[in-house]
């Protein structure tokens, strides 16, 4: 969005829960495009780890991303880039039913990560904390805060949650696997 190569517009009663139509996103939302995606980052991971589970585990979820923004849609995301067919279901057109879908698999992650590790320590304890709380702070922004001023200000956003990345990986150097190990190739 940054660079005018994909496009959303600030469109109030687009769908319930969310003001923006997202008309034009090929590249980072199109099927085909999200498949080259998943593999890529798979290919990626591959080359620094050389686990091929872990490979495969990183591109089931990037490409989970389209599965899931296919269920919450509307049927804006192209199967192709340059494609006049888009798909998708329209859970955001109910704010209810998306508040417990969404919210359910964020406490289903929480619950599948917390059972998964245990913090080493006071940074990988609070820290943590810390992260769900910022993103519950804004999803709850994002619902109920005034709509953006222009998409400029969507892009800036967009491209300021990417520090969440960076973020979440120094929580999880300051975690450990609980359980049994996991083999290795």
């Amino acid at each position: 969005m940054l660079f005018g190569l994909e496009h959303v517009r600030i469109e109030p009663g687009n769908t319930a829960f969310t003001p923006l139509d997202f008309y034009d996103y090929p590249i980072s939302h199109s099927l085909l495009s999200v498949v080259g995606w998943s593999g890529g980052f798979a290919i990626v991971y591959y080359m620094f780890q050389r686990y091929r589970r872990g490979a495969w585990v990183i591109g089931a979820a990037v490409l989970s991303h389209w599965v899931l923004d296919f269920i919450t849609h509307r049927p804006d995301l192209p199967l192709v880039p340059g494609s006049a067919s888009s798909l998708g279901l329209g859970l955001w057109n109910s704010v209810s039913a998306t508040l417990v879908l969404e919210g359910g698999l964020v406490v289903a992650g929480l619950a599948l990560y917390l059972r998964s590790t245990k913090a080493s320590d006071r940074t990988g304890r609070y820290s943590f904390w810390f992260l769900i709380a910022f993103l519950v702070i804004i999803y709850v922004a994002n619902r109920f805060a005034p709509l953006p001023r222009n998409e400029d200000a969507i892009a800036i956003t967009a491209l300021l949650l990417w520090l969440l990345v960076p973020w979440g990986y120094w929580i999880d150097r300051h975690r450990r696997l609980t359980g049994k190990p996991v083999p290795q190739d």
